[in-house]
């Protein structure tokens, strides 16, 4: 059972939740921001054009700008693990190019949403691959993305038993049988995302040192890294990436296309609160008139399955089990900074 603590986005009263599979964050209650989902009431993308803060176009209007959102295969979804199939055939992903970290730049940009570190460039995107555990095929990498909450609240797309995590990470993949996005997308196979969650670390950053707050993305800024590294650094270790979960949904941002096999993994990433911080209070949606509003709450909520069904590979905790018994190392600082820090500008 987990309580998120003090003020929080649904009122200044603490919720409490029974959270399975978070057991071991009670030793820290005030670290402990695995909480209930808040519903979708307050959700909006400030400054997006499909989604303006001044009127009532949020996520649950999304339909009304694009129909492909009103889909009956949407993400994100719960993972509600006392409802999964075990399917035996979800063995270990090969995961290819992750270890290496490849030759080239790699393009940071702030597209109004989120932030998007775009990893298909001709040097780079044949290396970094995707393949086996059930797969439909190999998919090479596109880019990667970030969905976050605010200060006083989560922000993960996906929710695991009913219960939002942090943050999200999701790396995009297409298929290789298909030469473009726009081709990809016209096939229910043809796009693969791997996602990731985010729980803020219950020990020190390394040398107890805080993170600096990095510069500010404007929207639409973009900026070329100074050096790639290797994907492998954001994910858990090899060792724990055999328990996750699949299902086939959809782009969680318009045009919501229904072409994705989604594997979201069970182990989080362990990041520290202040690196949390710096995706809160340092990036910004575009200008709403005179005000650059914070990019905050830039999740989509929890979509109805319809009746999909949602798999567990061999090793996913299942039945609603403990799932993360170890936490493991916290995501380095100094990539972080290099995710979000000053770089040179591109072109």
């Amino acid at each position: 059972m987990v309580a998120a603590v003090g003020t929080t986005a649904h009122g200044p009263q603490a919720s409490l939740r029974v959270c399975s599979g978070y057991s071991w964050l009670l030793a820290q209650p005030a670290l402990a921001m695995v909480t209930p989902y808040p519903g979708p009431s307050t959700l909006c993308l400030c400054g997006c054009p499909w989604c303006p803060c001044s009127s009532s176009a949020g996520p649950s209007h999304w339909k009304e700008l694009k129909s492909t959102c009103g889909g009956s295969k949407q993400s994100p979804v719960n993972i509600d693990r006392h409802r999964l199939q075990r399917d035996r055939g979800l063995g270990d992903i090969l995961f290819e190019g992750y270890d290496q970290a490849p030759p080239g730049k790699w393009r940071l940009t702030n597209n109004g949403h989120t932030v998007m570190l775009s990893l298909a460039s001709e040097l780079v995107s044949e290396h970094i691959t995707i393949s086996s555990g059930g797969l439909p095929g190999r998919y090479r990498a596109l880019q990667l993305h970030f969905h976050w909450g605010s200060p006083a609240g989560n922000g993960s797309e996906h929710t695991l038993d009913g219960c939002q995590l942090p943050m999200e990470m999701h790396i995009v993949h297409m298929n290789t049988k298909y030469r473009t996005l726009a081709e990809a997308k016209g096939h229910p196979n043809g796009l693969a995302v791997l996602g990731f969650f985010f729980q803020v670390g219950l020990q020190l950053l390394e040398g107890g040192r805080p993170v600096r707050v990095p510069t500010s993305r404007p929207t639409g800024v973009s900026v070329d890294l100074a050096s790639t590294f290797r994907l492998s650094t954001l994910l858990p270790r090899a060792g724990r990436l055999s328990g996750y979960y699949r299902y086939q949904g959809s782009l969680t941002t318009p045009d919501c296309s229904e072409v994705v096999v989604w594997t979201v993994f069970e182990e989080p990433v362990e990041i520290g609160r202040e690196q949390l911080q710096a995706f809160v209070s340092t990036l910004h949606y575009p200008a709403v008139g005179s005000t650059l509003p914070k990019m905050t709450n830039n999740f989509r909520p929890p979509q109805p399955l319809h009746g999909r069904k949602v798999f567990a590979s061999r090793a996913a905790t299942a039945s609603g089990g403990s799932a993360h018994r170890v936490p493991h190392q916290l995501l380095s600082p100094l990539l972080l900074l290099a995710l979000l820090g000053p770089s040179s500008p591109a072109p």
